[in-house]
């Protein structure tokens, strides 16, 4: 005998939000938990000989964030049905009540997973924060984020971002231009993500009064750094003698994050990463925390998942 549960919804605009796109949303809950979901006015109806519970509390938890004001997408919908599969739906209440900061454009930028949530609780908790995974966890992005947060609560004095300035094989010396245009091509993600949450016009304001510093890492040598917020990216493309030179440029007052992903190494055949050496240094030090991010946390096109999982997979074959 099939099971049954309805829902009372208080909004028609909301059923559309939770259907989404061609009912792509509600399809995806229908078949994981094999059930059927109608709407008929302000009423939902689940019913089935599969797991009715979970696709209800699946449903609950995504009007939720609907009821926020904000609007939902298959990877929303895929997040949520995987905390309710691992019965972790109780934590989801700890990413939606979390608002990191406000940008210049009145959007309020929040974490999406319980991995970045874990990430934003250990850059508020610790001087120095490694944020380790797969492109799309938003891993400099929020570490950006959360620069600006500690300089607008006075917390720091300043922000420096910086980068190796080695990528995809490419080096300085085959680009066009003068010392700046050459390296304005590897800084331009975090021109991107500083221009979402400041304004332009802001952040030419904090860049021409040296508030706000992005450089490559070469420029860190022989500096120390009081009272800053600094994020070091692309920290996979570090040597660990670069690495070295970074963290022990950290001064009083301050704040680090190092991003990376320890799979996307441009250093050449045979060179050691400074990102994979320090996970095993630093492991045990207090003060001193590494978040690991996982294809769970990829909040990009599904595809991007599916990609990091596929990847993922044939690298455990391929060392077997």
């Amino acid at each position: 005998m099939d099971k049954e549960s309805r829902i009372e919804i208080d909004k028609v605009e909301d059923v559309i939000n939770l259907f989404g796109k061609y009912d792509e949303n509600i399809k995806a809950i229908e078949q994981t938990f094999n059930v059927n979901i109608i709407s008929r006015g302000n009423e939902i109806k689940v019913t089935g000989d599969g797991n009715v519970e979970l696709a209800t509390d699946t449903i609950l938890k995504l009007l939720e964030i609907i009821k926020r004001g904000e609007t939902i997408n298959l990877h929303t919908v895929n997040y949520i049905i995987s905390l309710v599969m691992e019965y972790k739906s109780e934590e989801f209440q700890k990413i939606i009540d979390d608002v990191v900061i406000v940008t210049a454009r009145g959007k309020y930028v929040k974490c999406k997973t319980l991995g970045q949530k874990k990430y934003i609780d250990s850059i508020k908790k610790n001087e120095i924060v490694f944020g380790i995974g797969p492109a799309g966890t938003g891993k400099t992005y929020l570490a950006i984020a959360m620069a600006v947060k500690f300089l607008k609560d006075k917390k720091v004095g300043r922000i420096i971002l910086t980068r190796p300035a080695v990528e995809a094989g490419e080096r300085l010396g085959f680009l066009p231009g003068d010392l700046q245009e050459k390296i304005n091509p590897y800084l331009k993600p975090l021109y991107d993500a500083l221009y979402d949450i400041l304004g332009v016009d802001t952040f030419q304001k904090y860049m021409e009064s040296g508030i706000i510093e992005v450089a490559p890492l070469a420029y860190m040598r022989g500096r120390t750094l009081d009272d800053c917020f600094i994020i070091l990216d692309e920290a996979q493309n570090t040597t660990p003698e670069q690495m070295k030179m970074f963290l022990t440029r950290f001064g009083y007052g301050s704040r680090i994050v190092v991003t990376g992903d320890i799979t996307q190494i441009d250093l050449g055949e045979g060179k050691v990463s400074g990102l994979k050496q320090v996970t095993k240094i630093l492991k045990d030090i207090d003060g001193i925390e590494f978040i690991y991010f996982s294809h769970k946390d990829v909040v990009r096109h599904k595809l991007v998942m599916e990609i990091i999982k596929a990847y993922d997979k044939y690298d455990v074959n391929k060392d077997r």
